[in-house]
């Protein structure tokens, strides 16, 4: 049965050893995320992990070796981003808790990420104990003057502030639509996993507590709590 939703994004600054403990920048989207985990951490034990693929890296590879796992007395294996970041939250916050990963393709169609998203749902409805969800997703790459998607652009702030209406609301018919194109265009990496999230929670009542969005080093970062009616 399905617990309650954590959306996080998948950015090694949250990690104090890769950014360092006192960036002012990023102390907000952390103490978000990690409040976000131990919610998650609260109310189930088993959590499915939602993120893009990508290289397999360990965390030495963004600077500091920082070792993580998506169980507890699992070995340290080299992972897409989105996965050592939900590893790592999951060590932060609920130590007990394991990780099922979902990694999944960020070229797949809305079509492709709706049927991922009602297949999973189908498995975590037949599990006979509560299941939290972690979704792993980063916004769109063009919200400040030096950031990495190429600089400052309205169409990236407009995105974004879709994506994070559609987030604050639970809004699942929002996220379903999601056009790929552009997401493309202002580097919103975390679209399918929001259109499989979108799917998976189709026929809850969803009400969403919006921990964090800003944009504090150019991209987006949305870090919200979805709890069942």
């Amino acid at each position: 049965m399905l617990a309650q939703v954590a959306i996080v994004p998948s950015a090694p600054i949250l990690v104090p050893e890769l950014s360092g403990p006192d960036a002012a920048e990023v102390i907000g989207v952390r103490a978000a995320a990690l409040a976000a985990g131990e919610s998650l951490g609260a109310v189930a034990d088993r959590w499915v992990a939602i993120g893009a693929d990508g290289p397999n890296r360990r965390f030495s590879s963004y600077g500091v070796d920082v070792p993580v796992t998506l169980r507890a007395g699992g070995d340290d294996e080299p992972s897409p981003l989105t996965m050592l970041i939900a590893a790592w939250l999951r060590g932060e916050t609920a130590p007990a808790a394991s990780i099922r990963p979902l990694v999944v393709d960020p070229s797949w169609t809305p079509l492709e990420a709706a049927s991922a998203g009602l297949d999973l749902a189908a498995s975590i409805n037949d599990y006979p104990i509560p299941v939290g969800v972690l979704v792993v997703a980063d916004g769109a790459t063009a919200l400040t003057p030096s950031a990495p998607g190429g600089g400052d652009r309205a169409s990236a702030h407009e995105l974004q502030r879709r994506i994070d209406d559609a987030i604050a609301s639970a809004d699942l018919e929002a996220l379903a639509a999601l056009d790929p194109a552009a997401c493309e265009v202002d580097g919103v990496g975390g679209r399918v996993a929001l259109q499989v999230l979108a799917a998976l929670a189709r026929g809850h009542e969803m009400t969403s507590e919006l921990r964090y969005a800003d944009a504090p080093l150019g991209v987006g970062y949305t870090v919200a709590t979805w709890t069942l009616r």
